[in-house]
């Protein structure tokens, strides 16, 4: 019997993944639960392992290409007889199907001879035949059927058929990778009845496809040139994602954190005896902990129509790797006290360091926190992580002089901070509020 090797789930917010390598080769025999191939992620690399004994007979998807979630990548054939005689001959070679489809929809797509003109000056037919009618092509289907995140990129800017777009997934499926860079081209927006119509330009901005170019890097003798890393491209695709398809706002604050100095310094050797390296970071988890308590919508998500609130809170804490930035995820935040609160940051963080970590522990994050005090910074405005509603800047902590309520003057550690959130779903109200239960837990040190 042959069993399918297909993309794993990695995590909620994890569509798709890159094969890197291939750790077994057609014809070998493989192990339940052995490695057979090393898959990336925008999170984080995996290796994956076989589903059952037996002999990789097949492998569909090569090193370098993008597979969505769900999608068979290989075959193990658990009958050695099977086996032994080879892969079943494929009805027809993907490359002759994929271009037979380009040509049926290119011809579905043709307008007929002494076609009409509509309104925009784009030719169309009486009837133009829809992909997923009863005459589409398996693959035009399946690239019609893309995933969630594809179709909500295409409807969010206005992008109706997605058989006008090259595929470069199995099949000729739409990835994320295709429609982002079909948009930076400034290409206008197929429609369903009419591919090539162009784009009225008196619609509002955020409902048709930019125009702009970007600009060609000149490169000269002495400049150096190298390839981004699978990381980087992750980054810039989920930062141009996320700046694309949510509204992003943003509210600064600042708190007296005298309180937290004092009391990191006094439990810094208690903690460290007990296996646990007391930074600052701990400190504004437990905080943000109360305010996602108090205000539960800054811990939901949108899910098309729908708001999604989270029965669990799992902060994300960013961290700075080599490679780029990465996200570990705390999970169960809200049933940790300080001291579990550090050990798991420490534990995160070293595993980022050392590359160790796995899908799991970047994946289910609820909502963010980015110290870019570490580096020196006053504060920063951070980027959605998505599907979350919010994330929080964190700046350097400043001593400076301060007048109390009595007006005597003292020095005092102050700390700037950024929430950015979604408009979409939080107004003002929200995040200031969420805001100011942030700033008291942190004035008043009451997590410790």
């Amino acid at each position: 019997m042959r069993v399918e090797v297909i993309m794993p789930q990695m995590g909620e917010s994890i569509v798709e993944g890159t094969v890197v390598e291939w750790l077994k080769s057609e014809g070998d025999t493989v192990k339940r639960d052995e490695d057979i191939f090393v898959l990336s992620t925008d999170k984080v690399d995996a290796e994956v392992p076989s589903p059952t004994d037996g002999v990789l007979v097949e492998i569909l998807a090569q090193p370098g290409d993008t597979v969505e979630v769900g999608t068979v990548v290989a075959w193990v054939e658990t009958d050695a007889a099977a086996a032994s005689a080879g892969p079943a001959p494929a009805e027809e070679a993907p490359a002759k199907k994929e271009t037979q489809a380009k040509k049926e929809t290119q011809a579905a797509a043709a307008p007929p001879a002494g076609g009409k003109k509509d309104a925009q000056g784009a030719t169309s037919a009486a009837s133009p035949p829809r992909p997923e009618s009863a005459g589409a092509s398996r693959d035009e289907l399946r690239r019609v059927r893309s995933t969630p995140l594809v179709r909500r990129i295409a409807s969010e800017h206005g992008i109706e058929d997605l058989t006008a777009i090259e595929g470069t997934g199995i099949s000729g499926r739409v990835t994320k990778k295709d429609i982002l860079a079909f948009i930076e081209k400034g290409e206008p927006a197929p429609s369903a009845g009419s591919p090539t119509a162009p784009i009225d330009r008196d619609v509002p901005s955020g409902y048709r496809v930019a125009l702009e170019k970007v600009p060609r890097v000149h490169v000269y003798d002495s400049d150096r040139v190298e390839p981004m890393s699978r990381m980087r491209k992750s980054i810039v695709e989920n930062m141009l994602q996320a700046r694309r398809t949510t509204a992003h706002c943003h509210t600064v604050w600042e708190a007296d954190v005298t309180g937290i100095v004092r009391a990191r310094r006094s439990l810094r050797d208690e903690y460290a005896a007990r296996g646990a390296r007391l930074t600052f970071t701990p400190f504004f988890v437990a905080a943000v902990v109360q305010g996602l308590r108090e205000w539960p919508l800054m811990n939901a998500a949108i899910d098309g129509d729908s708001i999604v609130y989270r029965s669990q809170v799992n902060i994300g804490v960013a961290a700075a790797i080599d490679e780029g930035l990465i996200v570990p995820v705390v999970k169960g935040a809200d049933g940790l006290n300080l001291l579990g609160i550090a050990k798991a940051v420490n534990d995160l963080g070293e595993r980022a360091r050392t590359k160790s970590l796995k899908p799991a522990d970047v994946a289910d994050g609820t909502f963010t926190i980015s110290n870019a005090g570490v580096f020196g910074s006053l504060f920063g405005i951070p980027i959605l992580v998505q599907p979350q509603v919010g994330i929080l800047g964190i700046g350097g902590i400043k001593k400076r002089v301060a007048a109390d309520d009595n007006d005597n003057i003292r020095v005092r550690s102050f700390v700037t901070m950024c929430l950015t959130f979604d408009h979409r779903l939080i107004d003002g109200e929200t995040a200031d509020g969420f805001m100011r239960t942030v700033t008291r837990a942190l004035e008043s040190a009451s997590m410790t």
